[in-house]
């Protein structure tokens, strides 16, 4: 049996676990804060305070802070237009019909959909039978998430799902169109101003459709919600994420986005008592498989990379394999 904190090491595992913890925390925190704050506002506001703390972060640790040439500028815009404006401006707004333990099932769908959109924007990967099979089966799990019952529709409900999976597939497409436009520009320095600029938006939409800075309830929850939403999973949370994508990589940090779902669950019953239902879990189930399936090479490479070398005279041996 292989020592997996040997192989990946305890502090990638806390990492890991810490990141997991922060941004499934999240989905629940945006759930109750949003009993306070309206939606544009509430995610413009965070992350303008986490833009600005990771610009200064940056500033004081990397070579170069300050974009510089349009290119930088185009990638920031991008960054910070779908990953940051209108991924969370839909998912705050989904988040008003759906619970947070739902919406990170929903959210977990991005990563096939990263696949779908590289291989039909950009023409990387083979979009073959196995692809659209996970993507199918991905989607059946939002499908079965969203217990359809022609004779009972929730219309509510459906949207919340509809707006979360709109906000995934917005997340998707940033992250695929930002591949060809990567610069020099120090990551940390690329995101807090992606971060801003989203931000931006993220409040140019809220003033556009009527939200109003007197409209949030400065209670302790709000104010709890909105310093974790910055600190834990803005500023700690994409800190974490950069070390751990130059330390593993994108196939084993896409798998972070399989742990969220199940510490939403866990945080929402031991806050607020919300037990998940059947359908969530089925649902779950399906989005994971479906991603298995796209993501087989890789995480077979992973996993036999994993497992400790053997001597070929005791028969059967994994030496690992390259990525």
């Amino acid at each position: 049996m292989f020592d997996l904190h040997r192989s990946l090491g305890r502090s990638t595992l806390a990492l890991f676990a810490l990141l997991a913890g922060f941004w499934g925390t999240s989905f629940v925190a945006i759930q109750e804060g949003l009993h306070y704050f309206p939606p544009f506002t509430f995610a413009g506001i965070r992350y303008l305070a986490a833009g600005f703390i990771i610009l200064t972060y940056a500033a004081l640790t990397v070579d170069r802070w300050l974009p510089r040439g349009r290119d930088e500028w185009l990638s920031i815009t991008v960054a910070g237009v779908l990953v940051f404006a209108v991924y969370h401006g839909l998912l705050y707004l989904g988040e008003q019909y759906v619970s947070g333990a739902v919406a990170a099932v929903v959210i977990s769908l991005s990563p096939v959909l990263t696949v779908v959109f590289a291989a039909l924007v950009l023409g990387e990967g083979d979009f073959d039978v196995r692809t659209l099979a996970g993507f199918a089966l991905g989607v059946g799990g939002v499908v079965v998430l969203s217990q359809p019952d022609l004779s009972n529709l929730d219309e509510r409900y459906l949207l919340g799902i509809g707006l979360v999976l709109a906000a995934g597939a917005a997340f998707a497409l940033g992250a695929v169109l930002e591949r060809p436009l990567r610069t020099d520009l120090p990551t940390r320095a690329m995101e807090g101003w992606a971060m801003v600029v989203g931000s931006l938006v993220l409040l140019g939409g809220g003033a556009a459709t009527g939200e109003s800075l007197a409209a949030i309830s400065w209670t302790t929850t709000a104010v709890a919600s909105l310093v974790f939403l910055t600190l834990g999973s803005g500023v700690l949370g994409f800190l974490a994420y950069f070390e751990l994508l130059a330390r593993v990589g994108p196939v084993d940090l896409n798998l972070v986005g399989y742990a969220e779902p199940v510490v939403a669950t866990v945080v929402a019953w031991l806050l607020l008592g919300q037990v998940v239902s059947p359908a969530t879990l089925a649902g779950f189930v399906l989005v994971f498989t479906g991603f298995a399936l796209v993501k087989r090479d890789a995480l077979a490479r992973k996993v036999h990379a994993l497992l400790p070398a053997r001597d070929p005279g005791t028969g059967g041996a994994y030496a690992g394999m390259d990525d």
